[in-house]
């Protein structure tokens, strides 16, 4: 990296206020604290210069850490977090949550393309350490991604209420940190091209069913509308998808196209089959 480039690490709750999702005696707070001072090494050791919001346990309300993003005046904003699930043990894997809007920034509409393509350099690179990827989500109720200025995501590391997701956490943290933090390092170095060099494809998709019929529909409704759908059954679901492409950039373009349309979405990738 030519200039020197600042993140904001967010280690998400704090304090006896707000210890986050509890799993036996475990708190979300001590894991977010934990992996996000790992990650900020990570990126401190490759020149980059890294804000925290917290390093200890404290509480600060989440418009308070916007603030300090603001104020920091950051590339990036990076919020470190785990999972819950209404039922406990139900979910496993790692997703990435942005905004999904329009913020009010000078680069408004382009702040949220950055944004989604951190999210997919980070869930790439936690797919390629062997993580369960669920995803790209809007989140536009959460006050860090929505009060911040800059591009920001909120990376939720597995699941705290599945203990095979905790087993992951402990056994592969290093990997865990070192794959978020490359997929920071990555976005900011401009290596958004890496996929056409490894073999994977980007894909947008716009829904997951199990009746083949519903999915059919769906995507009779996409050619309808000139977009380049195709479906992808096991035999559970039979999902629906958009394009496949080397470039991310083109996918954004095209992520945003479907849901300007009113089609919901979801960025995923694979790698190509040989």
């Amino acid at each position: 990296m030519d200039a020197k480039k600042k993140i904001v690490i967010d280690a998400g709750h704090g304090g006896d206020r707000d210890p986050g999702a509890v799993f036996e005696e475990r708190k979300e707070k001590d894991d977010n604290l934990r992996l996000a001072l790992a990650v900020g090494k990570i990126l401190e050791e490759n020149g980059v210069d890294v804000f925290y919001t917290r390093i200890d346990d404290v509480y600060d309300t989440p418009y308070e850490k916007a603030a300090m993003g603001n104020e920091a005046q950051a590339d990036y904003f990076v919020s470190i977090h785990r999972n819950a699930a209404r039922e406990p043990g139900r979910g496993s894997g790692t997703m990435t949550l942005i905004y999904g809007g329009t913020k009010e920034s000078p680069e408004g509409e382009e702040t949220e393309d950055r944004a989604r393509g951190l999210a997919a350099q980070i869930n790439r690179e936690l797919s390629r350490a062997g993580f369960t990827d669920l995803g790209i989500f809007e989140r536009p109720d959460l006050v860090v991604l929505r009060k911040t200025r800059m591009p920001a995501v909120l990376v939720e590391a597995g699941f705290i209420d599945n203990p095979e997701d905790n087993r992951r956490f402990e056994e592969q943290f290093d990997e865990l940190a070192a794959a978020i933090a490359t997929g920071i390092l990555d976005t900011l170095s401009g290596e958004t091209n890496q996929a056409a060099q490894d073999g994977m494809y980007y894909m947008i998709q716009t829904g997951a069913y199990r009746v083949r019929s519903l999915a059919e529909q769906q995507l009779a409704e996409l050619e309808s509308q000139g977009f380049p759908g195709f479906l992808v059954c096991d035999g559970t679901y039979c999902r629906v998808r958009v394009g496949a492409f080397k470039n991310l950039d083109n996918a954004v373009r095209m992520e945003r196209e479907l849901r300007r349309k009113g089609f919901p979405t979801v960025m995923i990738y694979e790698r190509e089959s040989r």
